[in-house]
């Protein structure tokens, strides 16, 4: 049986001195930010992880949150717009959209 969002999130570093992350393109302009608060929280400690682990929010580290979304990204796929920090993910790593960056803004 495979493992829902929330028992993935419990296997991610916490971020409790994180407020935000911001993510950057490759020219370093910030073209998205995920607010470490309710309603975003979660997507906030997963792009972390991904970041911490890849580097970068990079194909490999986008397909890695794909999973990790679990149910949500079958929610995600079939109502676009409704989960702008999966959306992100399908762009990098389905549909050749360049890498991210990811600053950390402590709180």
């Amino acid at each position: 049986m495979s493992m829902t969002f929330q028992e993935h999130l419990a296997t991610l570093p916490t971020i409790d001195s994180i407020a935000a992350l911001e993510l950057t393109n490759g020219a370093g302009e910030t073209v998205a930010r995920i607010e470490n608060r309710p309603g975003t929280a979660a997507s906030a400690r997963l792009y972390h992880a991904l970041a911490q682990e890849f580097g970068s929010i990079n194909a490999a580290a986008a397909a890695k949150g794909i999973v990790l979304y679990a149910e949500h990204t079958a929610d995600a796929r079939i109502n676009p717009g409704k989960h702008p920090n999966i959306d992100r993910l399908f762009a990098i790593a389905e549909q050749g959209a360049p890498a991210l960056g990811v600053n950390t803004i402590l709180a």
